[in-house]
């Protein structure tokens, strides 16, 4: 045994700087749950504010902009959810069938590197081309629209443009998983169907969706996990006043709530309410991965 962590202690210090990182930065800021229960003052601080118990909860949940948050957030994550991913399986089928790989690498390079680009760069490109004299603007009265439309100002644009823009940002990336799925499917399988005269939409059909069909089951049991997520950093760089009542998502109440109305209590208590159902949402996901996928890291 001695001899055994001797040869692998290496590998233990380098897991040092990860569990420093998870330790100060995740593990320590636990403590600050118990402003939750407090009416929490800043001159007093965390440990001598009193304590009020479950007074905050009943304020948030006796609140209608709680409930309003909630269903933005629930309506836009499962928005994402579900068209981040039918978007990334229908390209990555489809891109499958390209037979050129020069022009099948350029494409996946191309959609691949939006990924990598900060919400801030990429809100400040669709800023620009939603404008009154943005370039969707221009196309539009070219068309015939007299007056231009607010996208980024309408209530009833604003959910799909966050979805559209998310969809388009990490369906490449998220093809990776799927491209790499279809590499396992058995050649042999396609030769078959050449041989029966089999069309190119049926060997997609009856072939390619089916051998992909348990990691897509597999990513969209995961995907449970993040319907408490609507992505705090797209909608805080592309949200304004205007469109509140349907792009106010829990993460962008709890900034305004701490940060701007100076209420550290009740945004602390809508991060744990939020937490807890994410908790509940993690274990649910993974005991139907188990189930339904053979999926399991414990």
């Amino acid at each position: 045994m001695r001899w055994k962590y001797a040869s692998t202690y290496h590998y233990l210090l380098m897991l040092i700087p990860g569990v420093a990182l998870l330790a100060v930065f995740n593990i320590a800021p636990l403590g600050g749950i118990v402003m939750a229960f407090q009416h929490y003052n800043p001159g007093k601080g965390m440990w001598h504010s009193p304590f009020v118990g479950w007074a905050n909860f009943k304020v948030i949940f006796h609140n209608t902009a709680s409930w309003e948050v909630l269903r933005n957030t629930l309506l836009i994550s499962i928005s994402k959810i579900v068209a981040g991913l039918l978007v990334p399986v229908a390209f990555a089928l489809f891109l499958n069938e390209v037979r050129l790989t020069v022009f099948k690498r350029f494409v996946q390079t191309i959609v691949y590197l939006p990924h990598f680009l900060s919400w801030v760069i990429i809100a400040g490109i669709i800023k620009d081309m939603l404008a009154s004299n943005g370039l969707l603007n221009v196309l539009l009265m070219h068309l015939g629209v007299q007056d231009p439309i607010l996208f980024l100002g309408s209530n009833f644009w604003f959910r799909p443009i966050l979805v559209l823009s998310d969809v388009w940002k990490e369906f490449g990336f998220a093809a990776i998983v799927y491209l790499a799925a279809l590499t396992n499917i058995n050649p042999s399988l396609y030769e078959a169907a050449d041989m029966d005269g089999a069309t190119r939409m049926q060997k997609i059909k009856y072939i390619s969706l089916p051998g992909i069909q348990t990691t897509v089951v597999l990513l969209a049991t995961l995907s449970l996990q993040s319907v408490m997520n609507a992505g705090f950093d797209q909608v805080f760089n592309l949200y304004n006043p205007v469109v509140q009542p349907t792009g106010d998502i829990i993460d962008t109440y709890v900034y305004r709530v701490s940060f701007e109305q100076v209420n550290y209590e009740i945004g602390t208590a809508v991060g744990l309410f939020k937490s807890v159902i994410s908790l509940f949402l993690i274990v649910t996901a993974y005991k139907l991965a188990s189930k339904f996928a053979g999926y399991r890291i414990f």
